[in-house]
């Protein structure tokens, strides 16, 4: 488990608070898509958004998603990066690059 400071105030915070009896995985999901479709509300009727309104919310999803890794006791970190590892493979740069096309499109 990392040793990330972000990741150590989040659990003082809670702990402090004793929320983690809230904090089942199911619950932390949920938060997080909560969480993003409020995120997304900033740029409801126009993508000139509130700089602070869309940061705040982004910080929000962040935190319940950093609160959820902890909760399955892995490092959100490491997660990032095996996942890109697998995503560079289906998304190669000599057939993806400039393209929005999904892996299963791209030209062979």
């Amino acid at each position: 488990m990392s040793a990330d400071p972000v990741l150590a105030q989040l659990r003082a915070f809670v702990a402090e608070r004793d929320w983690d009896q809230f904090h089942s995985p199911a619950n932390l999901a949920k938060s997080i898509s909560i969480e993003a479709g409020e995120l997304l509300e900033c740029f409801q009727w126009s993508d000139a958004v509130k700089p602070e309104e869309t940061v705040a919310e982004l910080a929000d999803v962040l935190t319940y998603c950093l609160l959820l890794a902890d909760k399955l006791g892995v490092d959100a970190s490491e997660i990032v990066l095996a996942k890109l590892e697998e995503t560079k493979k289906k998304y190669p740069v000599e057939t993806a690059a400039g393209r929005s096309t999904k892996y299963d499109r791209l030209p062979d």
